[in-house]
This record gives structure tokens, sequence and C-alpha cells, in this order.
């Protein structure tokens, strides 16, 4: 039987929950239940328009991955919400920046929906 290799790599909120969906409820261990109903509840955008917004995020802002999926699992509709996630990354975003995250954030949420 040939093993698959894991790889790691840092998802959204969004397509994690897209990959428990796709686990049988009744199968399901108490804690993909439990993560199933967390992202449900708290999941912002779909997996799609997730995936979209990163790339975004990453190849017009700059914004390393790991940035862009902590900005999309929150998706601060404001420039304080914003400044309040940025200030735990120890870096400085000019406002021009700043207003382009959001308005990045803002055009694909509007297509998603």
């Amino acid at each position: 039987m040939e093993k698959k290799e894991m790889v790691k790599r840092p998802i959204t909120m969004a397509e994690a929950k897209e990959i428990l969906e796709k686990v049988n409820v009744e199968e399901a261990d108490q804690i993909q239940k439990r993560t199933i109903d967390y992202l449900t509840k708290f999941t912002k955008v779909d997996a799609k328009t997730a995936v979209k917004i990163k790339n975004r995020l990453i190849n017009e802002s700059g914004l390393t991955e790991e940035e862009a999926i902590e900005v999309i699992n929150i998706l601060p509709t404001s420039i304080g919400e914003l400044n309040a996630l940025i200030a735990g990354w120890r870096k400085i975003f000019s406002t021009e920046k700043k207003n382009l995250i959001l308005s990045i954030i803002n055009e694909e949420k509007s297509k998603g929906e």
C-alpha cells in the first residue's frame, strides 16, 4: 500500500469548513463535530472567495500568506478593526496599504455574495 505524504500548510476557516463538510457527520468524532459547528457559525465567506481574497492580498498588498489568512478569518470592515489585527504583527502599514486591504476584501466579498 502506497503511503500518502502529508503536507502542512495554513488554510482559512472557509477552506477548513469546506474540507470538514465532506466528512460524514455520523462518523465524525466530537472534535470534528464541534469544529464544523464553530466554522458554520463564524465563517464569513465561502472557500472560493477566501482563496481569491488571499491571493489578491498576497499579490497586491504584499501580505504574507499567514497574514492574509488572519485577515480573511476576521474580515475587518474598518481601519480600526484592521489596526487591531495589525498591532499583533508588530508592523507599520501606511493608510494607503490599509485602504487597499479593505478594498480588496469589499470587492471580493461583493462578488461572492
